[in-house]
């Protein structure tokens, strides 16, 4: 448990920054948006301008509490589902399914923390004069209550974030695993495990995707304040898709899949 804690820990250090990038490309609003950042290098550049390294680190601490008990969820829900679908090697789809019901039970242990922590993400003020996490979560309370307007707003998307992308990535990796033998040699088995895992987070990545951008946008700064743009996960898709096209819809798309690649392989090897 100690050297899952500890690992847990390394990987939100190391792959937070990303998570902050990505969530400011996803919650920016095309290029009509006078701040929105132009490339990843300007992205970069701004923050560590106008924010400080810290701000890299902005809403850190709610994925630090909740990477315990995410991953136990995650994996527990997942084995227990497949004993209650009586899993054979050889059945992809009920292994999808296992997936896709340890990913919607994890989707709604993390939702509270997604809140807090995107919306101290989109703050761009400098890292000494933003609130902390807890401050952040009161007042969300404060406002807004535990409901879906509040402390659990967008969990839709949530649901469809991790839903759909552990639906894709038990299912894909363990039946490919399956069925590619093994190698007696430790160096190209770590190769062949490394390389069905690549696959796997970049198809469920890239399906993942929309969703993400939602949860981004309705856990966001809305960009009329007091005015409710972003109200559903569709809505909001479907909302993304006719104001600012495809390409935009997947805004962070490349953070995404170097988040989902690396943090994968961290999880797998550490």
């Amino acid at each position: 448990m100690r050297l899952i804690l500890t690992a847990g820990l390394v990987e939100i250090c190391l792959m937070h920054p990303l998570d902050v990038v990505k969530t400011r490309f996803q919650i920016q609003r095309g290029n009509s948006d006078p701040t929105s950042y132009k490339s990843l290098g300007d992205c970069f550049r701004t923050i560590i301008r106008n924010e400080g390294i810290f701000g890299f680190y902005k809403g850190i601490l709610p994925p630090i509490v909740a990477e315990t008990p995410k991953r136990a969820v995650k994996f527990f829900t997942f084995e227990q589902y497949k004993k209650l679908l009586n899993l054979t090697p050889l059945s992809p789809g009920a292994l999808s399914a296992a997936g896709l019901g340890a990913g919607l039970t994890e989707a709604v242990v993390v939702n509270p923390f997604e809140v807090v922590k995107v919306s101290l993400q989109a703050n761009r003020d400098s890292f000494k004069e933003q609130p902390s996490s807890f401050s952040q979560a009161r007042r969300i309370i404060k406002t807004d209550g535990f409901g879906l307007k509040g402390l659990n707003k967008g969990l839709t998307s949530t649901l469809g974030r991790h839903g759909v992308f552990n639906m894709i990535y038990f299912g894909f990796y363990f039946n490919v695993k399956d069925a590619i033998p093994t190698n007696p040699d430790p160096t190209l088995e770590f190769l062949r495990k490394f390389a069905i895992g690549l696959v796997s987070g970049t198809i469920s990545s890239c399906v993942n995707i929309p969703f993400d951008v939602a949860k981004s946008r309705i856990q966001g700064p809305q960009p009329v304040p007091g005015e409710i743009k972003y109200r559903t996960c569709f809505q909001t898709m479907a909302l993304v898709y006719r104001e600012e096209g495809y390409e935009q819809g997947g805004g962070g798309a490349v953070m995404l899949l170097v988040y989902e690649y690396v943090s994968g392989w961290l999880q797998k090897n550490w």
